[in-house]
């Protein structure tokens, strides 16, 4: 436990979980929140960090990460994962079990863990695989993965294609009270599709992926959610028919939550035909339309959609500078979230208050993880947010290994400069940095 007392002073303290929201004093204390108040005398032995003209929110939690490691290193690692988080803001991740070996089996999760101690940077949630091998034919030990520490369960990359066995994660991961997170899309539906289905495509000349891809699986989950009594969690969601089911699950109080992708809540199919089909603009879910954007970030500001979470997917240039329709999905996000989803409030698509919650309690509590709030005793997990700050997104800066990005060379609105977890400060923006 860290020792050190630091004052946080003079930022707008921004924290939806407990309905604050002006200029505080943040004390952080042995590694908990110890107060946060409008005046606090410090004592001058005191370490002070000024936060002047910027928000102070509790740190970000992010539930959707590929890490990489085990196994595929020179894409990314724990560490190098971890310090992209925290450059982000983000004090928390869950690390999706896609790896090679994958995450099916406790030794792997600890070897997460393990890495992700000894960086000492945000924190680590393994996400444990629904099926052995992340094959769809038999289940995962549940039980074995959530004693090692997996706090959900994901196939992501795959869908679980056998609605017979999806009926079974749901029932068994109930009796562990671990939520199951899926990645949607009917293969059969996909077809050898690599972008969104629609005129864009056609123009293109690029194969299409319908939005019912997506849809159908949806409907489906949900309706074995209900079945069950299963906690179901929807990855990535990316259309209006998507969010439309959400809403409905939502209104008929059945266990369901959802997060949405900075990439589709500010992108659209048409980036692809203006980048001329550059790579960093593939991703599974594809791009959506623009009807299907406004409909997510609709669903996001009304709480169907409960959070933000990038599905931070790094790879290397062998995978990314090919064709379009050989390249690898996925684009890396963590350390630009903040700023391309401050848009979205500039927009008037989303409130500041809304925009911060999505990022911290609600994504929090979509999986049961400890923060997500400033409260008195909470883990002092801190990002300090200069709203206002200009800067040119270059990924050769990146601390990710991942340089596939859709925003390289734009100039974003909004930066982390102050990363803390569990009171020790992980992450000062330098103060060059463009």
């Amino acid at each position: 436990m860290n020792g050190e007392t630091i004052f946080i002073e003079g930022g707008r303290v921004i924290d939806p979980a407990s309905g604050t929201d002006g200029v505080r004093t943040v004390v952080l204390r042995d590694g908990r929140i110890a107060e946060v108040a409008e005046r606090w005398e410090r004592p001058r032995d005191v370490r002070a960090i000024d936060a002047r003209g910027r928000w102070v929110v509790p740190g970000l939690v992010d539930l959707h990460v590929h890490l990489r490691e085990p196994g595929q290193e020179y894409k990314e690692t724990v560490e190098t994962g971890a310090r992209a988080a925290v450059a982000g803001g983000f004090t928390a991740v869950c690390a999706m079990p896609n790896t090679s070996p994958v995450n099916d089996n406790a030794s792997v999760t600890e070897l997460m863990l393990a890495r992700a101690a000894a960086a000492g940077l945000a924190r680590v949630y393994p996400v444990g695989c629904i099926s052995r091998g992340l094959k769809g034919e038999e289940l995962a030990e549940y039980g074995e993965l959530k004693s090692a520490g997996c706090v959900a369960l994901s196939d992501d990359g795959k869908p679980v294609t056998s609605s017979a066995l999806m009926r079974r994660a749901l029932e068994y991961a109930r009796a562990f009270e671990l939520p199951v997170t899926v990645h949607e899309e009917d293969l059969g539906l996909v077809g050898k599709g690599v972008m969104n289905e629609g005129p864009t495509a056609t123009r293109l000349g690029l194969k299409g992926i319908p939005t019912a891809s997506e849809e159908v699986m949806v409907l489906r989950d949900i309706a074995l959610a209900e079945l069950t009594g299963g906690r179901l969690h929807v990855a990535h969601l990316s259309s209006a028919g998507s969010v439309r089911a959400v809403r409905d699950a939502k209104r008929r109080g059945l266990r369901v939550s959802a997060e949405a992708t900075p990439h589709h809540l500010t992108l659209t199919d048409e980036d692809v035909a203006r980048s001329r089909y550059d790579t960093s603009f593939k991703m599974n879910p594809p791009l959506r339309s623009a009807a299907d954007v406004r409909a997510v970030r609709e669903g996001l500001a009304d709480g169907t959609i409960d959070c933000i979470a990038t599905d931070h997917a790094p790879h290397s240039a062998v995978e990314k500078d090919l064709e379009f329709e050989a390249a690898a999905n996925g684009i890396v996000g963590l350390e630009t979230a903040f700023a391309v989803c401050l848009a979205l409030v500039r927009e008037g698509a989303l409130s500041e208050t809304r925009l911060v919650e999505a990022f911290t309690i609600a994504a929090a509590r979509a999986f049961g993880l400890p923060g997500g709030t400033l409260a008195r005793g909470a883990p002092a997990d801190v990002a300090i947010l200069d709203p206002g700050l200009t800067w040119r997104c270059d990924p050769g800066r990146f601390r990710s290994k991942g340089r596939n990005s859709p925003w390289k060379d734009a100039l974003l609105v909004g930066r982390c400069t102050h990363t803390l977890v569990g009171g020790r400060l992980v992450h000062e923006l330098d103060r060059g940095e463009p």
